[in-house]
């Protein structure tokens, strides 16, 4: 007979225990509110939530070819990686042209994104458009779910998402309003230099655009 395969047997650590969790939870009659509090108090932290992404991939990737954009992602690491090691970041996943990395606090999310901004402004001068690295950040910030190094889940997670992919555009940093009201309350940017963004955000009660000079 062949031998039957477990998924759990391709889990590790942090990881398998969620899930068994997660399987717990769902068996009639659970008590969900105790599995939620267990699952809370191992994996939930708080952390600043960073994605990245390069503004027209599509039309790049339709107009030039896929490998030409795959040199572009290239330089994207080699320019960018570097950056987020400087500001303590750690890097969750690469997907294509995104990245998702987490920080420790706010500040440094953000520090770190200003320097990717300016590092990616100075590796475009004098290239042409379709070589250039054309950067676009959303962040968030709260308690999350963090499962080791391979995964985070949680709102803060859905709303940098959402900023950093979708919404911002070339050279564009957006926050959350918890990242917003975090750094304005310590007192390392004024209010004024962050504007509203009109319209609904997944994760978030509202969002904002960063004011900056490269």
């Amino acid at each position: 007979m062949p031998n039957s395969h477990n998924p759990d047997d391709d889990l590790k650590g942090s990881e398998l225990r969620l899930w068994q969790l997660i399987a717990q939870r769902r068996k009639p009659g659970a008590d969900t509110a105790a599995i939620d509090a267990r699952i809370w108090d191992l994996f939930g932290e708080s952390w600043s939530v960073m994605f990245t992404d390069l503004a027209g991939f599509s039309r790049q990737v339709a107009k030039f070819g896929i490998i030409h954009f795959l040199q572009v992602i290239h330089e994207q690491k080699e320019i960018l990686l570097p950056v987020v090691a400087a500001n303590d970041g750690i890097l969750i996943k690469v997907e294509a042209d995104s990245f998702m990395i987490i920080f420790k606090r706010p500040q440094r999310a953000v520090q770190c994104a200003l320097e990717m901004q300016r590092e990616c402004a100075k590796a475009n001068r004098g290239r042409a458009p379709e070589d250039q690295v054309l950067l676009c950040v959303g962040i968030g910030y709260g308690r999350i779910l963090r499962i080791g190094d391979s995964d985070v889940w949680g709102t803060e997670v859905n709303a940098a998402s959402k900023l950093g992919e979708d919404i911002a555009k070339a050279e564009e940093i957006l926050v959350s309003v918890a990242v917003r009201d975090h750094l304005v309350a310590c007192g390392d940017f004024p209010a004024a230099a962050f504007t509203p963004l009109e319209g609904d955000f997944p994760g978030t009660s509202g969002a904002f655009a960063l004011h900056y000079t490269l």
